[in-house]
């Protein structure tokens, strides 16, 4: 929600103001330190300009985000290392 309401250019007040909510509860919220109702989050989704859809969706993005993030990039095998002509053309003289 922080980054949501930070995205918009908006201060913890002025999004505060427009769900009903404290500057404190929304700071509590925005740190995870408060659970709010279905109600309030349907509030605060509102008062950041979208839905519970919208807002559902741009969690999940941001929570796939910061998974895919933690996951260590996987290395490349070694590419296959093809005998050169030369080496073919002694193998075929030694049998």
């Amino acid at each position: 929600m922080r980054a949501m309401r930070q995205a918009n250019g908006e201060k913890l007040v002025e999004t505060a103001g427009r769900a009903g909510i404290s500057p404190q509860y929304l700071s509590e919220v925005e740190r995870g330190r408060k659970e709010p109702s279905s109600e309030m989050i349907a509030a605060l989704a509102g008062a950041l300009g979208t839905d519970l859809i919208g807002l559902t969706q741009q969690v999940a993005d941001a929570l796939r985000r910061q998974r895919l993030a933690a996951i260590p990039a996987t290395p490349r095998p070694a590419p296959v290392q093809r005998p050169t002509a030369q080496a073919y053309n002694a193998l075929l003289l030694a049998a």
